[in-house]
């Protein structure tokens, strides 16, 4: 035996059984504290049922389908209300929605997004359970938070995966709002699994099936026309020619600026004045340095010679606002510009770091909302959408004001996110309950996303944003563009609906082969 263990034991050896009794409890009581506090360090990382915060975040991320608001009183009375629905709902009758949002969001322009789209998917879930002339199954409402900027998509979708096969059996996601990177990895991963999904407001071309022929997310129905006809819708409404216009675009672009950018190039072929980039920060909620680029665009634009006065803008709603500031402060306040763009445009309402007096001198600004509640109220065109269906939304949301159906909170439909999502829960439940076959009460999670090819002629879904009918890649076909003008003071006023084809769809609403 070695000394050094020799002596180690004589030592153990002199140590009264008392003090040796007191080592090896003080030695159980550490490792019991250790392990104690580990499992409830653990344990403190849960927000609610299914909802918890990832080790690196203190966000909390997953689905949830109770009364959980993710730390945003904004939402709290709508949250509520969907608990109370849901509560409502007798086990076994039901299947789950998951509406797929950053809850967590952090930047103002994206709560007030959010906000509205939950209240407009809650709307459309109240009225599917009330106004069922007994059809069924009833619709449960889960909300599913990727993170604020959609980072733990992997975490929530995995949740979402388990609740098909749980008693939750969920059967559709809806929603998706934007088009970024998380979450086209997202629904890339949802459809994969076999689960289908209704985008709201995403509109990127890359987010879509049936582009050059391919369908990379099978079971993906979208109510929004892509970035493609919305340029379509834009362009024969303001019916601007090349030599008169310029494009403004982020570089490098995300899936949103991406695809309206090749849009607008293609309406600007042989424009003289090529394209003009501008570099964003990463999170382009940011402000980042770009007010400096486009003051030096903006003197490039005095530059340019009559009869340009028109400029396409591919970017996101914080450097359009931006560009629009700029544009007002121009040194040629003797001519007058218009920007047009996409459906960002509508963030800049509820936008308080818009220099409105940009509208007052020579600036317009004109953009494709994915809804607008005057769209259908006057000189409505006989096909492609009607009155009646914006009434029913308007209906419902003034009852929305009071229990049993609301209080939501304040109420709006100026910014279309409501109605636009309102729509995709319709779509959602519509593609459910044509899927659930007779004498039964649930359907195959396989059979929902089959029945997006249907959607069109008398199976359409009626939408407060128009007539949603679906092409065999699940995308609407001719679906109304409403172009809304900004106001002197900032407001989106209506000016006409525009369509991706030049003119409404026929009566039969059946999209050609």
């Amino acid at each position: 035996m070695r000394p050094w263990i020799r002596e180690l034991v004589q030592r153990i050896r002199t140590i009264p059984i008392y003090r040796y009794t007191a080592l090896v409890v003080a030695a159980a009581l550490v490792f019991g504290l250790v392990v104690l506090l580990r499992t409830v360090l653990r344990e403190d990382r849960s927000c609610a049922a299914g909802v918890a915060r990832p080790e690196d975040s203190g966000e909390c991320v997953g689905v949830s389908a109770s009364a959980f608001d993710f730390g945003q009183r904004r939402f709290a009375d709508t949250i509520r209300a969907v608990a109370r629905e849901n509560s409502s709902l007798k086990a076994g009758t039901y299947v789950t929605v998951a509406l797929y949002e950053p809850f967590t969001a952090t930047d103002a322009d994206t709560l007030n997004d959010v906000g509205h789209e939950l209240q407009g998917a809650y709307l459309a879930q109240y009225r599917a359970n009330h106004d069922n002339n007994g059809e069924t199954p009833y619709i449960r409402l889960a909300l599913a938070n990727p993170g604020a900027t959609g980072v733990y998509w992997e975490r929530t979708v995995d949740r979402i995966v388990t609740m098909t096969t749980s008693s939750d059996r969920l059967r559709a996601v809806t929603g998706i709002g934007m088009s970024t990177d998380n979450n086209k990895k997202a629904v890339a991963e949802l459809t994969r699994l076999g689960i289908p999904v209704v985008g709201s407001s995403i509109t990127a071309d890359d987010l879509a099936n049936g582009q050059r022929g391919k369908d990379p997310y099978p079971g993906l129905a979208r109510v929004s026309p892509t970035n493609t006809d919305e340029a379509r819708a834009l362009a024969s409404f303001a019916k601007v020619t090349a030599d008169r216009a310029l494009l403004v675009y982020d570089k490098p672009g995300d899936p949103y600026t991406k695809t309206l950018q090749q849009a607008f190039t293609t309406l600007l072929k042989g424009s003289p004045y090529g394209s003009w980039p501008f570099t964003p920060p990463a999170d382009r909620s940011q402000e980042g340095s770009t007010p400096n680029t486009f003051r030096q665009i903006t003197d490039l634009v005095c530059d340019t010679d009559a009869p340009l006065d028109t400029v396409f803008f591919a970017g996101r709603h914080t450097q359009l606002r931006q560009f629009i500031n700029a544009l007002g402060r121009r040194g040629c306040q003797s001519r007058t510009f218009t920007v047009l763009t996409g459906d960002e445009g509508s963030y800049l309402t509820a936008d308080d770091k818009l220099d409105t007096n940009a509208l007052r001198h020579g600036v317009s600004v004109r953009f494709t909302a994915l809804a607008h509640p005057d769209a259908w109220l006057k000189n409505a065109p006989a096909t492609g959408g009607s009155a009646q269906d914006t009434q029913d939304l308007d209906t419902l949301l003034a009852a929305a004001r009071t229990r049993p159906v609301g209080p939501l909170g304040p109420l709006s439909l100026d910014d279309g996110q409501a109605i636009i999502a309102y729509d995709a829960m319709q779509l959602a439940v519509h593609g459910i309950r044509e899927a659930t076959p007779d004498q039964q009460k649930i359907p195959p999670l396989s059979d929902v996303g089959l029945q997006w090819p249907q959607v069109k002629g008398s199976l359409r879904v009626s939408g407060a944003s128009g007539w949603i009918c679906l092409d065999v890649h699940g995308n609407p076909y001719d679906k109304a563009v409403p172009i809304v003008e900004l106001t002197p003071k900032g407001a989106a006023r209506f000016v006409k609906i525009a369509w991706p084809e030049g003119r409404p769809p026929s009566k039969e609403c059946l999209p050609p082969a």
